[in-house]
């Protein structure tokens, strides 16, 4: 690693602090730190315990902004980035009001915009529109400021829903001659609905999973996938969990149809054994899954028919997810802890260093066609650190996976100008 250290002075709108005190990062490669830190940053350099790789992306979030801010915003969830080792992220349109014209779409960015240059973090952002019936005139006129088209076939957190195979088909018609991503959280609402009213006296936590089963989600894949093939659009399915997904995903990627597969760290961390421990806290949409389809995603991650790890950081407060069954949200936050999870599943020798960052970094870059940076992240990859709900960046200030002996944690960031 062809990196310096210098003990200089910190210097405004070129070194940012991450989690003080800590260590710096600079706009040059001299490695940048506070006096206090010098010591331990050069102990962990002269023993080749740090590791510089590419500034993560992450294809998959939702910050809260606007509408929702009491549960996050791009202040504290920009911070929680890089603490994670992200310098892109790409944020969801369910917010209040959703995202869904070039109105809102502009008064979005402004805000975060506010909220970015006020913490003083230039993390990378592009952001999604929400497919709306009645706002398809819209895909258009917001074509050059979007990554992609966020469809939820169905509900989940937010008003955003287009379950109608009418309203689908028009729209992956107009992603398709726009050459525009469409990104699909893919479970059947009619199946949800079902299932919901044949088990509606039971009101376990664990419940959520069998209502939101590995079918509810199969048949959602196997409608974008014939969707996809049918118009040619470029398709990318969120939050993969199961066995059914993956073989249908495998299928298309044989048959040569542009579809490509993320998964998240709970479906590949958690399983429906944690919500005896974790109770509301382990309620998300799609649901967590038993072990047998957790050990298919790690199989699905070496062979290639899932591309891309997206944190689906998705915070809400902790008395929101202590409220019972049927009133608690779905989603966790997950950004800050992602990144470390995968190394230690490294240092474990479940993943490659080659296949980790091919899905943080390679993956995502290609998929959303984006420009190559100079951005970069130090790790220590020797340093092991408890996830501790106190120390955490995020608003929310708690994680299903603390108490876990994590390695992997950034230390420096350089974000390209």
């Amino acid at each position: 690693m062809n990196l310096t250290i210098a003990l200089t002075q910190p210097q405004e709108n070129c070194i940012i602090d991450i989690s003080a005190p800590t260590f710096f990062f600079s706009a040059t490669e001299t490695l940048q730190c506070t006096p206090k830190n010098f010591e331990h940053i050069q102990n962990a350099l002269a023993q080749k315990k740090l590791l510089k790789i590419p500034g993560l992306i992450d294809p998959h979030v939702h910050f809260r902004t606007p509408g929702q801010e009491h549960k996050e915003n791009w202040e504290s969830a920009s911070l929680a980035a890089i603490r994670g080792g992200y310098t892109t992220v790409f944020d969801m349109p369910n917010t209040i009001p959703t995202t869904i014209t070039l109105e809102r779409l502009h008064a979005k960015k402004a805000l975060i915009d506010a909220q970015l240059k006020k913490i003083k973090i230039p993390l990378h952002y592009g952001l999604y529109l929400g497919a709306s019936r009645e706002h398809f005139d819209q895909i258009a006129l917001c074509k050059n400021d979007i990554i992609g088209i966020k469809v939820f076939m169905g509900s989940s957190t937010g008003e955003l829903l287009m379950d109608d195979l009418e309203s689908l088909d028009q729209l992956f018609a107009i992603a398709s001659k726009l050459d525009l991503l469409v990104a699909v959280h893919a479970e059947s609402e009619a199946m949800i609905k079902q299932r919901k009213e044949l088990l509606k006296d039971q009101h376990d936590y664990c419940i959520h999973s069998k209502i939101r089963t590995p079918e509810v989600a199969a048949t959602a894949v196997k409608q974008a996938i014939d969707l996809a093939r049918q118009h040619k659009t470029r398709l990318y399915i969120l939050h993969v969990s199961s066995i059914p997904e993956l073989e249908l995903i495998k299928a298309a990627k044989q048959e040569g149809l542009e579809v490509f597969a993320e998964t998240c760290p709970h479906y590949l961390f958690l399983t429906t054994k944690d919500y005896a421990h974790l109770q509301g806290c382990a309620q998300m949409n799609p649901a967590l899954r038993d072990p047998v389809h957790q050990q298919a995603l790690w199989q699905g991650l070496q062979d290639g028919t899932i591309d891309t790890i997206g944190s689906d950081h998705a915070p809400h407060t902790l008395a929101e997810k202590h409220e019972v069954f049927g009133c608690c949200p779905s989603g966790v936050p997950g950004i800050e802890t992602t990144f470390p999870l995968l190394f230690t599943a490294h240092k474990q020798g479940r993943l490659s260093l080659e296949k980790l960052l091919d899905l943080t970094h390679y993956n995502p870059k290609k998929l959303l066609r984006l420009p190559s940076t100079k951005d970069f992240v130090v790790i220590d990859t020797d340093t092991q650190r408890t996830v501790d709900n106190a120390n955490l960046a995020t608003k929310a200030r708690w994680s299903p996976y603390a108490g876990m002996d994590l390695y992997g944690w950034p230390v420096l960031m350089h974000f390209s100008h």
